[in-house]
């Protein structure tokens, strides 16, 4: 199985958007996974650039994100908002979507119901919809995640561990057989260290968070060995360290304890030895 590395556009939007994909492709990323603006030019921009770099990169990949704003909105608009974003989404054809969907204050009915507009989208185009384990949405929360996996299981997910850690302030020791149910739907990684009360340490190479790392890697391990030995040929990871206020910052200056850009390649490389280039049988 081979692992393709992208970059998290978060943190470059003062970037233009051929300057980004530059920035990205000369980085010597896999490909870039973005939350396109909402209006204006950049996204056909990004797209122009893009195609351009396809022509000497034919294999960079482009993963859309779908994340919209917290509105006072009922469910019906909501989900109407969230058919219209993935569609438009979906026209860019992307390798697939990565979907922060629904809310974690819905009902549970309400949140299929977000789910299956998201599978309907997926039929009609084409193009897979995977759902981001990520505080605020349906998936918030390990346990409660469960009984979405039962209704659906042919969902597939983005593994954001860091997430459930926040949420139930631990590292999750007491939960790994809810986290073995969850594992096999997890189809995309984002390489993001967190802690019991962040998503994300100051720097995950630091010797104090080194505990933390070695869990998350054994996560990470595992949604590698289960993908490898169903036979799946490419897998794809986002190191996704991100700037203020995920990454923490001195106070009264503000200034971030760590260059996100330089963590998140540090990630990668990192990544990249442990599993020998993507060549080495992934641990138990």
């Amino acid at each position: 199985m081979e692992i393709k590395y992208t970059c998290t556009a978060w943190g470059c939007e003062k970037v233009d958007a051929a300057g980004l994909i530059n920035k990205v492709a000369g980085a010597g990323y896999d490909g870039i996974e973005i939350n396109m603006p909402i209006g204006g030019t950049f996204a056909s921009e990004f797209i122009s650039a893009y195609e351009s770099l396809l022509k000497s990169r034919p294999g960079f990949i482009f993963i859309a994100q779908q994340l919209t704003n917290p509105e006072n909105e009922n469910v019906d608009t909501y989900i109407s908002k969230l058919e219209k974003r993935l569609l438009e989404l979906a026209a860019y054809q992307p390798l697939f979507i990565n979907s922060h969907t629904g809310k974690d204050y819905y009902s549970f009915d309400d949140n299929c119901r977000a789910i299956e507009t998201a599978l309907n989208v997926s039929s009609k185009t084409g193009i897979p919809i995977l759902h981001e384990t990520h505080r605020g949405r349906f998936s918030f929360h390990a346990p409660t995640l469960l009984p979405y996996l039962k209704k659906f299981p042919e969902m597939e997910l983005v593994g954001d561990f860091s997430h459930f850690c926040t949420v139930s302030e631990s590292m999750l020791h007491d939960q790994q057989a809810i986290l073995d149910q969850i594992i096999p739907h997890v189809s995309h990684l984002h390489a993001r260290v967190g802690f019991e009360q962040m998503p994300q340490v100051s720097n995950p190479f630091a010797p104090e968070w080194k505990d933390h790392l070695d869990r998350f890697t054994g996560w990470w391990d595992q949604v590698l060995a289960h993908q490898k030995s169903a036979g799946k040929q490419e897998f794809t990871i986002t190191p996704e360290f991100g700037p203020p206020p995920y990454m923490p910052v001195m106070p009264f200056t503000q200034v971030p304890l760590s260059d996100q850009w330089e963590v998140n390649l540090q990630m990668r490389e990192y990544l990249k030895e442990l599993y020998i280039l993507n060549k080495k049988a992934f641990r138990n």
